[in-house]
């Protein structure tokens, strides 16, 4: 009985949109967990979060504009975090509080719009979780043209985002612009988090970089093994998850990140002294 129900789930696993489900989850678990191990170490978990909110708004802008949201989607969300980055230099506001205020009215006025746009309130859930069996051939070249960008940016500056990361004030000592290698990994960082909005939707975006990299820093002892353990974590996870959703029929991207929440415990027991 068991193995004729892998059987079928298998056989799942022939179609083209499931192998597309497959490599997206593969990519984004990847890329996610690459960035996430720098993002989580520099307090950057929240801001990842509001990136997440953000692209609602953005792609609410484009349906209501008549433009396509995808072509929409990844410019407004580096110039937003660009705008998000600005404030968070030029207030004195605490940035957790200045973060709660932009994903939260970034969100609100994303349903606003949406609401006037009749024809898509149906796809409101998709946005929200997210749809990885729907995800299109180019959507998998854009994902996997970023992952090759995450590889090269930090394998070429690999010593220097260390730095930042772990002792900012020894970078700047050294004469390493902080600024703009900040705002370098700032839209990476972004156009990751909104190219990953069409697999795993708006509200769960921000776990793909998170708990991933959280797993991985609970089991790893120096910094190179954070960040390969951190991909690891995220692409198996995303392996798992869809076989998991396809075998049981559940949503896709809630279903990774169920399975990212078990390996977080698990490496949580796993760690304790």
């Amino acid at each position: 009985m068991i193995s004729e129900e892998l059987a079928r789930t298998l056989e799942l696993f022939q179609f083209p949109f499931m192998q597309r489900a497959l490599v997206s989850g593969i990519l984004t678990g990847l890329t996610g967990g690459f960035l996430g191990s720098f993002t989580i170490l520099r307090q950057l978990s929240f801001f990842s979060d509001a990136l997440g909110h953000s692209a609602l708004l953005g792609i609410s802008l484009g349906l209501w504009l008549g433009l396509n949201p995808s072509a929409v989607l990844l410019p407004f969300a580096v110039i937003f975090a660009l705008g998000v980055t600005y404030l968070l230099e030029r207030t004195r506001l605490w940035t957790d509080a200045l973060l709660n205020i932009i994903y939260s009215s970034s969100l609100a006025i994303a349903i606003i719009t949406l609401s006037f746009i009749g024809q898509y309130k149906g796809g409101l859930n998709n946005l929200l979780f997210g749809d990885i069996l729907a995800v299109r051939p180019q959507e998998l070249i854009v994902s996997a043209f970023l992952l090759g960008i995450c590889v090269i940016f930090l394998g070429l500056t690999f010593r220097t985002q260390m730095l930042l990361t772990l002792h900012e004030s020894m970078a700047i000592a050294r004469g390493v612009s902080v600024s703009a290698h900040r705002t370098a990994f700032i839209i990476l960082l972004s156009l990751v988090v909104s190219a990953a909005i069409k697999a795993v939707g708006v509200l769960l975006v921000s776990a793909f970089v998170v708990i991933p990299a959280c797993a991985a820093r609970l089991l790893s002892r120096n910094f190179t093994t954070h960040i390969l353990l951190s991909a690891g974590l995220g692409a198996i996870s995303a392996v798992i998850g869809i076989a998991m959703s396809a075998h049981f029929n559940l949503p896709s991207g809630p279903s990774i990140v169920v399975v990212q929440l078990a390996f977080f415990c698990a490496a949580a027991i796993v760690s304790q002294p």
